[in-house]
């Protein structure tokens, strides 16, 4: 969430301050930061003193606070459904399952210096490939993005919520046409605050890879 946040934020040319909480030093953990962010989480942003959590509530905010063009968040209200249809729906499949997959896979063995049950991560390896493919023929079909013609919020919430499960050297795109095109064409539309947001996910991404595709 907080890359779709800076690559939104920059792609509208909105001023900001980019502050970095290194979590694995346990930044967002104290006192100060629980001011912006009551559960000590990424991303928080303030803006004229009032603090904000939650990227949907942020950006939806942002859309509605700024000079921003309409087809980010439509005042259509039936355009705008279709949007906050896939908002909502991110939570539990895009969001969860690409998350999950992502720390089960690379960020607990790390943390913990254990390796994951394999039957857990073959559960969850299911569960994303189930949202994947749901994203291709459903979301994406007949498509150029997902709520419509024209790029909203969601895909670059949805855009880089997929982009991290290519660090345990999972190809999402692979056999999946659609999500493939609407990727690239996320990425063109934002560039080059996209590729900018993701030149560390990339490296580590390009280290997972077997050495053929390098």
């Amino acid at each position: 969430p907080s890359r779709a946040l800076y690559i939104f934020l920059k792609v509208c040319n909105i001023p900001f301050e980019k502050k970095l909480i290194n979590i694995g030093k346990g930044e967002h953990l104290s006192p100060e930061y629980q001011k912006i962010h009551l559960f000590q989480k990424v991303p928080a942003v303030q803006h004229n003193g009032f603090n904000m959590m939650e990227s949907v509530a942020i950006l939806r905010y942002i859309c509605e606070e700024f000079k921003v063009a309409d087809h980010w968040y439509p005042k259509d209200l039936k355009l705008r459904l279709r949007v906050d249809e896939y908002l909502e729906w991110q939570h539990f499949n895009t969001r969860l399952d690409c998350a999950s997959y992502f720390f089960v896979n690379y960020m607990k063995p790390l943390l913990t210096g254990k390796p994951t049950n394999p039957e857990n991560l073959i559960q969850h390896e299911k569960r994303m490939i189930q949202t994947l493919n749901k994203l291709e023929n459903v979301w994406l079909k007949n498509k150029n993005f997902l709520t419509g013609s024209e790029i909203s919020i969601a895909d670059i919430l949805g855009a880089c919520e997929v982009e991290q499960v290519r660090i345990i050297g999972y190809n999402p795109q692979e056999n999946r046409p659609c999500l493939a095109a609407w990727m690239k064409r996320v990425a063109d539309k934002t560039s080059p605050h996209y590729q900018e947001a993701h030149v560390l996910l990339n490296k580590l991404a390009n280290k997972a890879k077997p050495e053929s595709l390098k």
